[in-house]
């Protein structure tokens, strides 16, 4: 296996495994759901293993998330690449709140990006 097929294993595995984590399954649960082994969670999350379209296709339908989720940054090559965008433990949390926490963090961030904002506007006013 050369070094990009490693890459996109590990990437891809790394959205399994958040995922899971939203919708707060155990490997166990949701091996037990797909009828697979934990032991195969565990490989397709740490990108060892890679499974068949019918295993991604189940993971997928298990997990309730779209094959977009998977595979779109990987595709685009244009874009910024899934893991520069987003810091894997801030996902596997955000994704645990509920509806009313998630909109919380997301007035939070807006909020201090005004502040953000400013704060690089008022410096360059003192220039």
């Amino acid at each position: 296996m050369d070094s990009n097929e490693k890459y996109l294993r590990k990437n891809i595995g790394r959205k399994i495994k958040l995922a899971r984590s939203r919708t707060n399954y155990t490997q166990e649960k949701l091996a037990e759901k797909l009828s697979l082994s934990t032991r195969y969670i565990s490989q397709l999350e740490r990108g060892i293993a890679f499974g068949s379209a019918t295993t991604i296709i189940n993971l997928c339908k298990a997990l309730n998330i779209s094959s977009n989720f998977l595979f779109d940054d990987l595709i685009e090559s244009d874009s910024s690449s899934f893991n520069d965008l987003v810091d894997d433990k801030f996902l596997e949390a955000y994704l645990k709140l509920n509806n009313y926490n998630k909109e919380i963090v997301y007035l939070l961030t807006t909020q201090l990006i005004k502040m953000q904002d400013n704060k690089n506007n008022y410096k360059d006013l003192l220039k």
